[in-house]
């Protein structure tokens, strides 16, 4: 169920090849790389969902749901520069830690992989001119976020999903690994149901 590969410039291939290991088994959520010097763990995720490829996509690209996911984003918007679509998030942080903000530019793709569509969304911190560091905050300058969705049947999707976040500062990384290891489970299984809400509705 896991494969470690390098890095690579070419994402969507290297998205797509990993779809030769997704099975209809339950999500499995682990930890598969430390990145030195830093101690933070990418993460890789190979599973099912119980929605629809588009529609998983189609949230995952939503600001308004990124905001209702996490209570710590107090701003969130999009702007076009130099011909792409820029997101900017800002998030208050409780107690002593500094906030964050993030800028990123985010990309979606439906690809065709041995005869079946699959959706694929990435993101990637950026840094514009456009988008100056705020005082008081701390600019998170290492993030990337890969998702792949194939059908499954049944309303169902095979979803695999890579991440890595540098949060900077001096948060130790042992207690953010711990906070992303709790804390990335409860994000699938809102997902899910945020899915499954937006089914009823319609």
């Amino acid at each position: 169920m896991i494969c470690f590969l390098p890095r690579s410039k070419n994402y969507f291939k290297k998205i797509i090849s990993l779809f030769k290991l997704l099975t209809g088994f339950p999500c499995l959520f682990l930890p598969v790389l430390i990145l030195q010097p830093t101690g933070l763990y990418e993460y890789k995720l190979i599973g099912t969902l119980r929605a629809p490829p588009d529609l998983l996509a189609d949230i995952c690209m939503d600001l308004g749901y990124i905001r209702w996911q996490i209570p710590q984003v107090t701003e969130a918007y999009e702007t076009e520069c130099n011909g792409e679509t820029v997101i900017y998030l800002k998030m208050e942080l409780p107690f002593f830690l500094s906030g964050r903000d993030c800028v990123y530019v985010q990309q979606r793709r439906e690809l065709d992989f041995r005869g079946r569509k699959v959706q694929v969304v990435l993101a990637k911190t950026t840094s514009v001119p456009q988008f100056p560091e705020r005082s008081g905050f701390i600019r998170v300058r290492q993030c990337q976020v890969k998702l792949a969705v194939q059908s499954n049947g049944s309303n169902r999707s095979k979803v695999f999903i890579y991440y890595f976040i540098n949060p900077g500062g001096w948060i130790p990384s042992w207690i953010f690994n711990w906070a992303a290891e709790n804390g990335i489970p409860g994000f699938l299984a809102n997902l899910e149901d945020a899915c499954l809400r937006y089914q009823r509705r319609t």
